[in-house]
């Protein structure tokens, strides 16, 4: 089955402590994670297909396809 790239980041007044239960999460379901921010509360993870949409289901935390961005 195919994965996507996914970012997690913890919504303005959301609970960090549920980047911890989604990362065990990920990884039961057969995902990884990939890359750790420095500079705010989340991570990169790459998870299979049929697991994002269960995934975004949290309130405390966003969970967006990871994609580029650019200024103009």
């Amino acid at each position: 089955m195919p994965n996507k790239v996914i970012n997690v980041s913890v919504k303005d007044g959301g609970d960090a402590g549920e980047l911890e239960k989604l990362k065990k999460q990920i990884q039961d379901q057969g995902g990884k994670i990939t890359h750790e921010f420095k500079l705010i509360k989340g991570f990169t993870a790459e998870v299979p297909d049929d697991a994002v949409s269960t995934l975004q289901d949290n309130q405390h935390l966003n969970v967006e396809p990871d994609q580029t961005v650019t200024t103009q």
